[in-house]
């Protein structure tokens, strides 16, 4: 049975689906069976694979929807050895408006992925930025919540309404969710202001913050552009290896 986990933060540019991709593809070098969905009605994720939505006849919007009885596995595409993809489209972005009247909106997709589970043994969802019924229906389907955090100062204003969602799901529709990590991102060593946001990530999240911190570099702008992960596109970039190591810590969680 899948590991599912939720990678969320309703502040956009923290680098969601940059990890969504690069931990997916590091999971898969380890040999892990493993399913990025793309929840994001921007597509970033399927296009990072070099996948073109516009083109795409189904995605995951008409298997959240239930349009014309499509399934998930009939979206999956594979995209690396041991590494799938359910991409998405901006018709996503209507699922909002057309869940809201369904019963269980809130379990849409975790009855979806249930009928998957069993071929991988991750599942990585990546959301949009907004705490939405997207979001929301990630949180109900997920077992863990990794939160990608820019350390930047006011990354970190909107952790605490995250936090207060995470919570909220947990009392009503997941008991089980726990917080994975929190990930530090776009790390600048070099500033005072970047160091100072860490150790604050630190001082409120203890061990939930990883040791590992993905620093910023062009070569994660450059990678999507190739439609390749950067652990492809740069393959012992400083990046890469702390994708490497961020799976590694993930997988001694089993």
């Amino acid at each position: 049975m899948a590991r599912v986990i939720a990678v969320a933060n309703q502040k956009g540019g923290v680098g969601k689906t940059t990890t969504v991709i690069n931990l997916g593809a590091a999971l898969a070098e380890h040999g892990r069976d493993t399913l990025l969905v793309d929840l994001d009605p921007q597509a970033a994720l399927s296009a990072g694979f070099g996948i073109n939505s516009y083109a795409l006849d189904t995605s995951i919007y008409e298997v959240m929807v239930d349009a014309r009885d499509v399934t998930l596995e009939s979206i999956i595409q594979p995209v690396r050895p041991h590494l799938d993809l359910a991409p998405s489209t901006i018709d996503l972005a209507a699922a909002e408006m057309e869940l809201i009247s369904a019963i269980g909106r809130e379990y849409v997709l975790k009855e979806h992925l249930v009928t998957v589970e069993d071929r991988y043994h991750y599942i990585l969802i990546d959301t949009p930025p907004a705490l939405g019924l997207l979001t929301i229906n990630a949180l109900t389907a997920a077992d863990e919540v990794l939160i990608p955090v820019q350390c930047e100062f006011l990354a970190m204003r909107g952790i605490r309404v995250l936090l207060q969602t995470i919570e909220k799901v947990k009392a009503k529709l997941n008991p089980g969710l726990e917080i994975l990590g929190v990930l530090g991102t776009m790390y600048n060593s070099r500033t005072i202001h970047a160091r100072e946001v860490l150790e604050e990530l630190r001082s409120v999240f203890g061990p939930k913050v990883f040791d590992v911190v993905i620093k910023s570099s062009i070569k994660f702008a450059e990678a999507p552009v190739a439609q390749q992960p950067i652990l492809e596109y740069a393959h012992s970039h400083k990046g890469a290896m702390a994708y490497r190591a961020l799976a590694e810590v993930i997988i001694n969680g089993e």
